[in-house]
């Protein structure tokens, strides 16, 4: 469980009823404020009209892949770039010693599908060109394919502040053509603000956090696996183990190294711009 996000939404939720419910003049709690929050023709602006948006912009895969990213931002797998090197550079030594078909034994019990697969093909002997742009494919592809899935919630982000604005300004229209009748103003002014409120809530506390956790997800695989293509291509080579942990090493941000490496986690070779 990643305590972080849900001290952080849980955080972010209370300080919004914080402000909603406390009356600084009485130094107390009103209840009675969240009445003034809701609004179901708002809701239905803001709400409806974002899920409408994010329908016509995107397949309904996108829409079943929700609760996997959830799970992503609150169980994530754990990945560890030093377990990886290690990995590594015990297949690296077994190599050395008793050659490249020596690592099939050990391969069978590699739980990571991308570090198993990646090693076949150095011991099947494939051409070492051919292993690299492979491996480079793998991690484009991989690249492209969550750069998409957070665009579905940056184009969410988008969205709810977009709507919000429709309602305020329906609000707005609503509340110029009926200034005469003072029981419709209360309605209009509340759509009018109120809309604007629901899509910030959206966009900032819902949407732009699960597209920034998935980015970190993202970067934290996307390092690990740029280990393994790269510790694959050192040992088809036959680099020293020594030297694969060094040049391996260097691939991992000081931040999570405790001061070694580039700071940048390395040079992400073959990846596309978003």
């Amino acid at each position: 469980m990643d305590i972080t996000s849900v001290v952080g939404w849980l955080l972010a939720i209370g300080v919004i009823l914080f402000g909603i419910l406390f009356d600084s003049n009485t130094m107390s709690f009103v209840v009675d404020n969240l009445g003034n929050f809701w609004d179901a023709p708002s809701v239905a602006v803001v709400l409806g009209g974002v899920i409408a948006a994010m329908m016509i912009s995107f397949p309904l895969n996108y829409f079943t892949k929700i609760p996997k990213h959830l799970k992503i931002v609150f169980v994530p797998t754990k990945y560890s770039p030093q377990d990886y090197i290690v990995q590594i550079v015990e297949l690296a030594k077994e190599a050395r010693v008793n050659g490249l078909l020596s690592l099939e034994s050990k391969l069978a019990e590699t739980k990571d599908v991308f570090l198993k697969n990646s090693m076949m093909l150095v011991v099947d002997a494939v051409e070492p060109e051919k292993v690299k742009q492979l491996l480079e494919t793998e991690l484009d592809y991989m690249d492209e394919r969550h750069a998409q899935d957070r665009a579905f919630y940056d184009k969410g982000a988008a969205y709810g502040p977009a709507f919000g604005m429709i309602g305020t300004l329906m609000g707005l229209i609503n509340l110029l053509k009926q200034l005469s009748d003072p029981e419709a103003v209360a309605p209009a002014m509340a759509l009018a603000l109120v809309t604007t409120f629901y899509g910030s809530f959206l966009a900032n506390v819902i949407f732009t956090p699960i597209s920034n956790k998935l980015r970190i997800r993202h970067e934290e695989e996307y390092l690990c696996k740029l280990i393994i293509a790269e510790g694959v291509e050192s040992i088809q080579a036959g680099d020293n183990p020594r030297f694969i942990e060094e040049k391996l090493t260097q691939l991992i941000p000081g931040y999570m190294s405790g001061g070694s490496g580039d700071g940048e986690g390395g040079k992400k070779k073959g990846r596309k711009k978003e």
